[in-house]
């Protein structure tokens, strides 16, 4: 063998030595640890486990939040499902469309913002704000905000929409 193979199986022997001897590796008891993995992945977020700052500076205590069982940004994802989307982000809590002509005038198009303030099903826990884009030609567009129908219907709809939502959860 030549001297680069053995140095190589050297340091490879190393390197396992030293991370099975410093606990990165630890055996684990199958009795204990579920085999499905998700069932692995709730056990783990239950005893705040994961990898986030805090658990590598000592803390325990995680905060997982996921979009599917907020009854208010699925309801609103299922109200807007006409809209083509541009910004979807659930941690910042807004949602915001791409320009969308309602009728076929190519020259009046609409943008909707919805930003959430909280989780609760409630009328001001979101801020719906419409934006109207009025175009004379390509290179000659007015942007508005305008205060229309629109954001109240989407926020009635949505209210009942996470309520049914709601209702199914806990029936579930």
């Amino acid at each position: 063998m030549s001297t680069k193979r053995i140095s190589l199986l050297l340091i490879n022997l190393i390197f396992f030595i030293s991370i099975s001897s410093c606990g990165l590796y630890k055996k684990v008891d199958t009795r204990e640890v579920p085999v499905n993995a998700q069932e692995r992945a709730r056990k783990a977020v239950d005893e705040g486990k994961g990898l986030g700052i805090k658990n590598i500076l000592g803390g325990k205590n995680n905060n997982f939040e996921f979009s599917s069982s907020n009854p208010m940004w699925r309801a609103s994802l299922e109200v807007l499902d006409f809209l083509p989307l541009t910004n979807v982000d659930y941690s910042g809590g807004v949602i915001i469309s791409d320009w969308y002509s309602i009728s076929n005038s190519e020259n009046e198009s609409l943008k909707i913002s919805l930003r959430f303030l909280s989780n609760e099903i409630r009328s001001d826990s979101i801020k719906v704000t419409v934006f109207k884009k009025n175009c004379k030609s390509i290179n000659n567009c007015t942007v508005s905000k305008t205060e229309s129908k629109i954001e109240e219907e989407l926020i009635k709809s949505r209210l009942t929409k996470a309520s049914e939502l709601e209702k199914k959860n806990k029936n579930n």
